[in-house]
């Protein structure tokens, strides 16, 4: 127990005589990028994949 006070101490002095190591640097946004085309290729199969898992989820659980 000793030892993690001792530790706990340390560190709060550190901070103390140079309190710009505890400060965080500010959020950057992120800038957006265009897609890419293959991305855009695979969001389109995808998309088609789940449409069709879909359409045969309909078609399975149909009540005639």
């Amino acid at each position: 127990m000793k030892p993690l006070i001792l530790v706990l101490f340390f560190i709060i002095t550190i901070f103390a005589l140079f309190p710009g190591l505890a400060v965080a640097e500010p959020f950057n946004r992120p800038i957006p990028q265009a897609q890419s085309a293959t991305a855009e290729i695979w969001f389109g199969i995808a998309s088609l994949t789940l449409i069709a898992a879909l359409a045969l989820v309909h078609h399975l659980v149909m009540r005639k």
